[in-house]
């Protein structure tokens, strides 16, 4: 079955920023030529140079998760920092299958669609992909998908069982997919929680992370629509779940979709990063943002 994949460069409106357009489109044309060649050598072919990344599709999912592992191991034993810069170039990948329709050498279908928006949810250094992919996977590939529950992806009325490719070695190892130990607990988990540009960051332990209004909270956010415990963060056999316990809702923003995930008295998985809008939805007038990011 075709597989689509959507790999993005992260940050890279921050990269224009600081090395000027010029010196960054250049740097972007090298980055995306090498994606390019990189997905060429596992039959996939390139249907689009985005800028900031690259869109190709596979006659199969496995050439296109090879391909994805090829790039992210690349880019960790040959680190890109470009000058000026501090941090080396990380890769944020979506990976889907499904039918896909050519029109005048471009490509549609809903696994296009998808294929992007788990790229925007995708985190630094991070492949996602869905249970269509792990359905077309070899039993031996399958061990490297990581279960993250169901999730719901922008524009989809029903949720996707979302799994990240476990591609850096020693990581997880125990973690089989479908497995009685898909759940084993990760480690040194953590999640940077953001709000009014103070960043904090929490282990991931037996204890809760709590946000809310109360002045014992994990994350204190003082705002008449925030909750004394506005919502919780938990490990939950090696997930980190989100929990709202308000009266007004939460509101989760994954990557850069600009439709949420409401929360009212439910619970969603965390991955990736976003914002979390405590106690109404991000247009509103001085909403309570706090961003997360989880490592």
């Amino acid at each position: 079955m075709p597989t689509v994949v959507f790999a993005d460069i992260v940050g890279s409106t921050g990269l224009f920023e600081k090395l000027g357009d010029a010196n960054a489109s250049v740097l972007m044309s090298q980055l995306t030529s090498l994606l390019g060649k990189v997905f060429e050598q596992h039959q996939g072919r390139v249907v689009k140079l985005l800028g900031d990344g690259v869109f190709a599709v596979f006659p199969e999912a496995g050439g296109a998760v090879a391909a994805c592992v090829s790039l992210q191991l690349r880019f960790k034993s040959e680190p890109v920092i470009p000058v000026g810069a501090t941090k080396p170039i990380q890769m944020q990948m979506g990976v889907e299958s499904g039918d896909v329709v050519e029109i005048d050498g471009d490509c549609f279908g809903d696994a296009v669609n998808s294929a992007a928006r788990l790229a925007d949810l995708a985190g630094a250094d991070q492949i996602l992909t869905t249970q269509n992919v792990w359905n077309e996977l070899l039993s031996t590939q399958r061990p490297a998908l990581r279960s993250l529950g169901p999730m719901h992806l922008r524009g989809k009325t029903q949720v996707s069982h979302i799994y990240r490719v476990q591609w850096q070695a020693g990581q997880d190892l125990d973690a089989t997919a479908m497995g009685s130990s898909m759940y084993a607990p990760a480690r040194n988990q953590s999640v940077s929680l953001t709000f009014q540009g103070r960043t904090q960051v929490f282990e991931i332990g037996a204890s809760d992370i709590t946000i809310g209004r109360a002045t014992d909270a994990s994350l204190p956010v003082l705002d008449p629509r925030v909750s004394r415990v506005h919502a919780t963060i938990r490990n939950r056999a090696g997930q980190l779940v989100l929990t709202d316990a308000s009266s007004y809702g939460t509101w989760v923003y994954f990557g850069n979709q600009s439709e949420a995930v409401a929360l009212r008295r439910t619970e969603c998985y965390l991955v990736g990063h976003g914002q979390l809008s405590l106690g109404c939805m991000i247009d509103a007038d001085k909403a309570p943002l706090v961003g997360f990011e989880v490592q």
